[in-house]
């Protein structure tokens, strides 16, 4: 094997070796659970002046922020990138797709699990029924409108792959601030207080009076859209628009430099050049990039083509 061959782990030739595997790219590697990060390693997130100032605007009138761009623009990225730098805890995370509702997002009640219990306290003589609050999880929504004095960072992620009637349903849940649990409004006075498990990993529970969940402060919700479909007039007016830009060459330049250090933009102009040529012709992710400068900084012996090739998912030149 010749050193240019060294970066083959895989060579196809079903003889066994022992791998030893180079360490993982920055951004594919993960913070053990319970870590001081929560569930995630914070990542360089550079955006334009006056990108950050759209932001801040929708920071200081309390509305959601839609963003917009080509996929790799970094929309998602953002919400984190909020939550690092104003100090606001792990980001609640809604993954839209076409089956998505809005209940989900705000709540879910396991009524069958807390049927078979009570059946089986019953036949057991072991008690009386189970506490509803124990079938009650609050949904990345419901879990960012818990009454807190700091609030928490919301993304709800590619909202136009959504029902058309979704961004009205969302909308009336923005503009009140609140929302009702019916399974706990209906039942008696001397039971209206009620503690509900919260989302993914926040730990603990909430009380929630009289079914009623509202926020003392509004959330910073991050929406993303890819652009599959327009939204209707009076949830746009209601959110505030950012358009990220693609990045130039310069910018390209200085986000390598910020994940894989300024070193690793030595002999990556030809990469750079090839990306952006590239790019005029089809949507590319800037993280596409990242992962072919990544492998020719690891030893790849590929040129500009097979590295983008390889990370491109090409397949007969079709992107």
């Amino acid at each position: 094997m010749t050193e240019n061959d060294a970066w083959r782990l895989f060579r196809g030739d079903r003889t066994p070796r022992q791998a030893v595997l180079p360490p993982a790219p920055p951004w594919r590697q993960f913070a053990p659970a319970g870590g001081t990060d929560g569930i995630r390693r914070e990542r360089p997130y550079l955006i334009g002046r006056a990108q950050a100032d759209v932001v801040s605007a929708a920071l200081h009138l309390r509305r959601p922020l839609l963003v917009t761009g080509h996929p790799g623009t970094g929309k998602s990225s953002l919400a984190h990138a909020i939550a690092h730098e104003l100090s606001l805890g792990p980001v609640l995370q809604w993954a839209v797709n076409s089956r998505s509702v809005l209940k989900e997002a705000l709540y879910d009640y396991d009524a069958i699990g807390r049927l078979r219990e009570t059946h089986l306290r019953q036949e057991q003589h072991t008690g009386p029924e189970p506490d509803i609050g124990t079938y009650i999880r609050l949904g990345p929504l419901g879990t960012a409108l818990v009454p807190r004095d700091v609030p928490r960072v919301l993304l709800v992620d590619e909202l136009d792959k959504g029902d058309v009637d979704l961004p009205n349903d969302l909308l009336m849940v923005f503009e009140e601030g609140e929302f009702e649990i019916p399974e706990l409004s209906r039942l008696p006075e001397d039971r209206s207080e009620v503690e509900v498990l919260l989302h993914g990993t926040d730990s603990g529970r909430v009380g929630v009076t009289r079914g009623l969940v509202r926020c003392r402060e509004f959330p910073v919700v991050v929406i993303t859209s890819n652009g599959e479909r327009d939204f209707p007039p009076a949830f746009l007016r209601r959110c505030v628009r950012l358009a990220l830009p693609d990045p130039d060459q310069q910018q390209l330049r200085s986000i390598v430099a910020a994940h894989l250090g300024e070193d690793a933009l030595t002999g990556m102009d030809d990469l750079l050049q090839t990306f952006i040529d590239e790019r005029a012709h089809g949507e590319l992710a800037t993280d596409q990039l990242l992962n072919a400068v990544f492998l020719r900084k690891g030893g790849v012996n590929l040129d500009a083509e097979g590295l983008l090739q390889a990370v491109l998912h090409r397949l007969g030149g079709a992107v």
